[in-house]
């Protein structure tokens, strides 16, 4: 084959790059690119330490060029590295794509998912700036080795405690089914992930190895801080923000024991589940603590709950709504919600709904025995029955330390059966920032509870023996001196 004369290849050559200079270039600020995905998952979970490489491609779907900037939103501190059709490099300026064309983004990212300090998930995004325009890409992998469950249905299995339960997206546990949840498991929620429940939840833990569910974040700023996870429930229009842990109609024979949920929106919600003989929820020995919004929410329901602490919550610690039944034993209701100012009380009553001026009113039915009821602002009950008597509507608060307003009425004393409201009999709770509602010496709570219900339950929150001093404290933690 003969060689092209030298003269002949340059006339190419100025040919080409005369082309690429009447390429049009739009400024248009509607001229946006599009992707093949929004978000990256790196889904394989390693057992050791190893990298993989996805990919998604990008399109100028206009009839002009455009220029672009990419970077990775990380920077050099990424866990994941670019490759730009071709180039490697994590940031590129004024990227020039012809109209109607596309180009490839390779992603690759390096985890150590054996190292425990490592987050749970490692999050990061590549960044498109285009005329004035900002999209991105999300990228997702995880960081530590975990059994991942993500928008599924579930049958009857059980969690056992060898690594952590990571809840990337809401998963439910089918009807007729049972999730049984071993001592010492830890869950973990990403953000808007929740554990919805048809069948039945069995939390399974110890005094000395809880259950712990908590949102995926690691770092020490977010130990503490709520709002952290939450369900979503998306049907056409309806958006509806579930609990952490959603009992839907239908559940039941529930058991949560030894478990420690912090951190969410709403902690544990139990859903219209009916009129049923046997509690849908028993609720023990257990801590619900720095929700944003509710720790316990129970509708049209049958609960019990005792030795649990319900504390620090942004809007109310406990609701018993739409009626139902309800037995509080030797539990700890405290609000002192430090991350913003909390207007609504820590525990609230409710026998109806309204719609369209027309109510709907259920039996209530409830009984507080040996409790503490206080909090942070001046009135943490509020009773809100409906005026008229369509439906029965009992409560009875008995041997409880309560933080009631001035003009509370407590005379009735079939409803408040020796009670304690003075202002200044307080509870002395050790530490309430921290959720340490253990008592002080000095707490009006001690040696005042009825050994009717510490008969029960002869033992407290952390394993003490209430039996042992001249009486048993309210709440969930007994006090006991040492000489």
């Amino acid at each position: 084959m003969k060689k092209l004369p030298l003269i002949i290849l340059s006339f190419f050559l100025i040919a080409l790059i005369s082309c690429r200079e009447t390429d049009i270039f739009t400024n248009d600020s509607d001229a946006k690119l599009s992707f093949s995905t929004d978000t990256v998952h790196f889904d394989t979970i390693f057992t050791t330490i190893g990298s993989t490489t996805q990919q998604f491609r990008f399109y100028n779907p206009n009839k002009d060029a455009i220029k672009t900037t990419i970077k990775l939103a990380g920077g050099t501190n990424s866990n994941y590295r670019l490759n730009i059709d071709g180039l490697s490099t994590n940031e590129i300026t004024d990227y020039e794509i012809l109209g109607n064309d596309s180009a490839f983004v390779f992603v690759e990212v390096t985890i150590d998912p054996l190292n425990s300090n490592s987050p749970l998930v490692i999050d990061d995004s590549v960044v498109f700036y285009t005329n004035g325009n900002i999209q991105d890409v999300n990228l997702v992998a995880f960081g530590q080795d975990v059994h991942l469950y993500s928008d599924s249905v579930i049958e009857s299995q059980t969690w056992i405690n060898d690594k952590p339960y990571l809840i990337y997206s809401s998963i439910l546990v089918n009807s007729n089914s049972t999730l049984t949840i071993d001592s010492g498991v830890k869950v973990y929620f990403h953000n808007e992930s929740a554990l919805w429940v048809l069948g039945t939840l069995k939390v399974l833990g110890t005094s000395d190895l809880p259950v712990s569910f908590s949102g995926d974040r690691l770092e020490e700023w977010y130990r503490i801080a709520p709002g952290q996870w939450y369900g979503v429930y998306r049907n056409d229009s309806i958006e509806y923000l579930t609990g952490g842990i959603q009992f839907w109609q239908g559940s039941k024979d529930n058991v949560i024991d030894h478990a420690i949920i912090e951190n969410g929106v709403k902690g544990i919600q139990v859903d219209l589940v009916g009129d049923s003989p046997n509690p849908t929820l028993i609720l023990s020995n257990s801590i619900i603590k720095n929700m944003s919004s509710i720790g316990l929410l129970a509708q049209s329901s049958n609960v019990l709950v005792y030795n649990s602490l319900i504390a620090n919550c942004g809007m109310y610690a406990v609701v018993l709504s739409l009626g139902g039944h309800y037995e509080f034993y030797h539990t700890t209701i405290g609000n002192y919600y430090e991350f913003d100012s909390r207007k609504t009380e820590s525990l609230a009553l409710n026998n109806y709904y309204v719609v369209n001026d027309i109510a709907t009113v259920f039996p209530f039915n409830a009984k507080f025995g040996n409790c503490i009821v206080y909090g942070n602002i001046e009135n943490e009950l509020v009773v809100d029955k409906y005026p008229t008597e369509e439906a029965p509507f009992t409560y009875v608060f008995d041997h409880c330390l309560m933080k009631l307003g001035k003009d509370f009425n407590t005379t009735d004393t079939n409803i408040f059966k020796k009670i304690i409201r003075h202002k200044d009999s307080l509870p002395k709770f050790m530490d309430t920032f921290e959720s340490d509602y253990r008592l002080d010496t000095l707490s009006a709570a001690k040696d005042k509870g009825s050994p009717f219900y510490s008969n029960y339950f002869p033992t407290d929150l952390a394993g003490k023996d209430r039996t042992l001093d001249k009486g048993p404290d309210l709440g969930a933690y007994e006090r006991i001196e040492t000489k």
